[in-house]
């Protein structure tokens, strides 16, 4: 069963690799910007959708606003971008936002950054994915169906693929993201062609009336639609922090290729985004919350869903659904949504290695795997996303209302931190040209900071009854596991501290073997035990069959073994409990004696031999870790199934019972309990 796990793993993974391999893992920049940029290039794909999606609750009466609310996020875009460019100079070292954060505004502020993008990771995958299948289900429709279990077998496909290190994930997600780069720039200037030269059609579904949901806006109403559709609009702005948290990954000279990779995602970003959002007014372009309320929808509105914004645009730049161009763009551009979780998967498992290096985290997401990848953060991104889309049945509209809360909050407090670094850098500088340079970055993070803080407050406001306190409440809930996790450590580090002169020796060492049959298992822990030489040695046996134990007392004395047997009474059938109670009377008779306890076990070789045993031993074993001052040994043995019979037979353990005294242990011996592959053979009753 082990062998055909390794060897499906080496199949889906791939060969171990060694650390040292791990200076060539890094990523030159045509190849880190898809890795690092396809969340955010992405993300346009359904930002101008989203803008309209909120509009139309208005009906037609307020899609005006579109190219001024998309004027507002291309504005801040450039902002963020420029902001996160001075993050990439001044901490090269990686680690984003909650770098920053943490090292100029202390460790609450850190916490909060960390806990805020660890939510917007997860719903990073979750979003993508789901509208990656929406652009599917536009081509296919016949997929509707099957929405969730497509989202989770692409989850599944990414992990597996990110488990195989960034090197070859790069390499895989590369040539997908640059193709959906050519087709939506494509699009866009072929449209734009078609729309100077007086060619554009309408889209198909610009003949679509749509029934109201909010009636007779008053100014204040209106003012509020604009900002809830600004904030929905700025899921454009989402993985642009995410060069920040990698630049450890690029090639050298890494802070430089990584800012470079920053503009050219900035440039792309703006442009794909003003683009789609122009062709989408100048085409006419219906797209709803609710299917119903599109007046003249072809198809039932209950089941069949409505084309994507790109699939629109697409069909209309192409002349038709059938053209080779509609199914190439919506090939890509579903293609690169699932991609865009790869943004996810090198951010989040890079973010929770360096919070478990900080005691934040469980130290198991520190550790890199075969394929020097961190596998256990990249399995518990999935797991996450897996979830969410799960309970929310994959549906972007219903996913995207718990989005970019956390992204706005990461950037808000990074941006604030990053004026402040500057701010103390000031203090140390007297050249009068560098003083001006981080007077400028300063005044850049300045703006960023206040514009995002203002951001954060709208997407706070406009959102929070339509899931966004879901966020509120999953924040500080982090930040509290966290902290919880940092006192634990702590708190393990200060007890295990040196205390004691390390050479003292304890008084005595007591020996006790686990014995409940004569048998080979039994006697090779007898002879482990005599051979540490302890300064008393018993075996034990548990009382449960007065037959049982009375053949192993005489099977005992007939092989004169040179060890007493002390048989306890259980009563009640219960090995654990007078074994352990036996123990700790033989620990609480010096406070300075440790208590040895030698378990023999035999090691079965195939996984149907485990279940045909009992596991009361690791139970003992649970009971006895729990007891200060003693120590349990396993003595393992290997059976014919685990191990070849000359390797038995080559033992250099020497038997200390005699042939006919073994069959008479063996006559004892009643039928019992194994534990897992290594089975304690003492407790085997």
């Amino acid at each position: 069963m082990r062998n055909g796990f390794i060897a499906t793993k080496r199949l889906l993974v791939g060969r171990p690799m060694r650390s040292h391999e791990l200076a060539d893992a890094v990523l030159p920049k045509r190849v880190a910007l898809p890795i690092y940029s396809s969340d955010a290039l992405s993300s346009v794909a359904y930002a101008t959708e989203e803008i309209l999606k909120v509009l139309t609750l208005g009906a037609l009466a307020y899609l005006y606003l579109t190219p001024w609310i998309a004027l507002g996020v291309v504005f801040l875009m450039t902002v963020v971008v420029l902001s996160y460019r001075q993050v990439v100079h001044a901490y090269p070292g990686g680690g984003g936002s909650y770098e920053v954060a943490s090292r100029n505004l202390g460790r609450w502020p850190g916490l909060v950054v960390a806990a805020a993008l660890m939510v917007d990771y997860i719903l990073t995958v979750a979003v993508s994915i789901a509208s990656g299948v929406d652009n599917v289900i536009s081509a296919v429709p016949a997929l509707n169906p099957w929405r969730v279990e497509l989202a989770v077998t692409l989850v599944a496909v990414l992990a597996v693929i990110n488990m195989r290190g960034v090197k070859e994930s790069g390499r895989a997600f590369a040539v997908p993201t640059y193709l959906f780069m050519a087709g939506i720039l494509g699009m866009i200037v072929a449209g734009g062609v078609r729309f100077f030269t007086g060619t554009l059609p309408e889209a198909v579904s610009a003949h679509y009336q749509v029934t109201p949901e909010l009636h007779s806006l008053s100014m204040v109403g209106l003012v509020f639609l604009g900002l809830r559709a600004f904030s929905s609009g700025c899921t454009a702005l989402t993985g642009v922090e995410a060069v920040s948290n990698g630049v450890p990954s690029f090639a050298k000279p890494k802070a430089r290729n990584a800012a470079k990779t920053l503009a050219a995602l900035g440039v792309l970003a703006v442009t794909m985004f003003a683009g789609i959002t122009a062709l989408a007014m100048a085409t006419h372009v219906r797209v709803v919350e609710n299917t119903c309320d599109l007046v003249g929808f072809a198809g039932d509105c209950r089941v069949d869903p409505q084309l994507t914004v790109i699939a629109q645009l697409a069909a209309a730049v192409s002349g038709g659904q059938t053209n080779p161009f509609f199914y190439y763009v919506q090939a890509t551009t579903a293609l690169v949504l699932v991609l865009a979780a790869n943004t996810a998967f090198n951010g989040f498992p890079v973010l929770m290695s360096i919070l478990a290096r900080h005691d934040q985290m469980p130290r198991q997401l520190q550790n890199r795997g075969d394929r020097l990848a961190f596998s256990n953060g990249i399995i518990m991104l999935a797991a996450a996303a897996v979830l969410l889309l799960l309970v929310y049945q994959a549906s972007v509209t219903r996913l995207i209302q718990l989005y970019i809360l956390g992204v706005f909050t990461s950037f808000t407090l990074s941006q604030i931190g990053m004026v402040k670094h500057w701010t103390v850098e000031l203090r140390h500088v007297v050249s009068a040209g560098v003083r001006r340079q981080l007077r400028t970055s300063r005044v850049i993070n300045g703006v960023g900071a206040a514009l995002t803080g203002l951001v954060l407050v709208i997407v706070l406001v406009t959102k929070f009854t339509h899931g966004a306190y879901l966020v509120v409440i999953a924040i500080p809930a982090l930040c509290w596991w966290m902290n919880k996790v940092q006192r634990h450590y702590e708190g393990v580090r200060a007890e295990l501290a040196v205390r004691a002169d390390p050479r003292a020796l304890p008084s005595r060492v007591h020996a006790v073997v686990l014995a409940s049959q004569m048998n080979e298992p039994t006697m090779r822990a007898i002879g482990y035990a005599r051979a540490t030489r302890p300064s008393s040695l018993v075996a034990i046996t548990a009382q449960v069959d007065s037959d049982q134990t009375h053949a192993l007392q005489r099977a005992w004395m007939d092989a004169a073994v040179p060890v007493p047997l002390v048989v306890l009474d259980a009563p009640y059938r219960d090995l654990t409990a007078p074994i352990v109670d036996y123990i700790d009377g033989i620990r609480r008779s010096g406070p300075r004696d440790l208590v040895a306890v030698f378990i023999p076990e035999f090691v079965v070789g195939h996984w149907w031999e485990e279940i045909l045993h009992n596991h009361s031993a690791v139970f003992l074993r649970l009971r006895l870790k729990m007891l200060p001052g003693v120590m349990t040994i396993a003595v393992p043995y290997q059976i014919a199934s685990a191990a070849p019979r000359a390797a038995l037979e080559a033992s250099d353990v020497r038997p200390l019972v005699s042939p006919a005294s073994r069959r008479a242990g063996r006559d004892a011996a009643g039928a019992g309990p194994a534990v897992a592959a290594a089975t304690p053979a003492s407790m085997d009753r």
